[in-house]
C-alpha cells in the first residue's frame, strides 16, 4: 500500500486525540447541549478506531487499497460531518447525508480487509 495511507492514519489518529481532548474540555464551553458533547465523543472514538484499522491495514495487507481507501473516506465522511453539524448545524446541513455515507464507507473497509487479498501468517 502506498505510503500516503499510513500517513494519512497517524495524522488522523493524532487529530482524533486532539477532537476528543478538545470536546471533552474545550467545547463545552461553546456548546451546552450533552446529545452534541455524545456526538462530537462518538465521531472522535470511531475516527480513532479506524486511524488504527487503516495502521493495522497498512501493515498486514499493503496491497488492499480498496479497504483503505474505504477507511479514509469513512472516516473524512463519518467523523468530519459530525464535527462540522455539531459545530454549525445551520451552516453545515448539507453534509447530513454524509454521515451515514462515511458509516458505509467504513463499513465497506471491514468487508474489504476481510475479503481482500493479506499476508499470510505463519501458522
Amino acid at each position: 500500500m502506498p505510503l500516503p495511507y499510513w500517513t494519512i492514519g497517524c495524522i488522523y489518529g493524532a487529530t482524533s486525540v486532539t477532537f476528543g481532548a478538545f470536546g471533552a474540555h474545550g467545547l463545552k464551553k461553546h456548546i451546552t447541549d450533552p446529545s452534541k458533547i455524545a456526538s462530537w465523543s462518538t465521531a472522535a472514538h470511531y475516527q480513532l478506531i479506524h486511524s488504527g484499522v487503516l495502521l493495522l491495514t497498512t501493515a498486514v495487507a499493503p496491497k488492499n487499497t480498496l479497504a483503505a481507501g474505504l477507511l479514509v473516506a469513512g472516516m473524512t465522511m463519518f467523523s468530519g460531518s459530525i464535527y462540522l453539524l455539531v459545530l454549525d448545524p445551520q451552516r453545515f446541513k448539507v453534509l447530513g447525508p454524509a454521515t451515514p455515507l462515511g458509516g458505509l464507507c467504513l463499513i465497506g473497509g471491514w468487508v474489504a480487509m476481510a475479503f481482500g487479498r493479506r499476508i499470510p501468517f505463519p501458522r
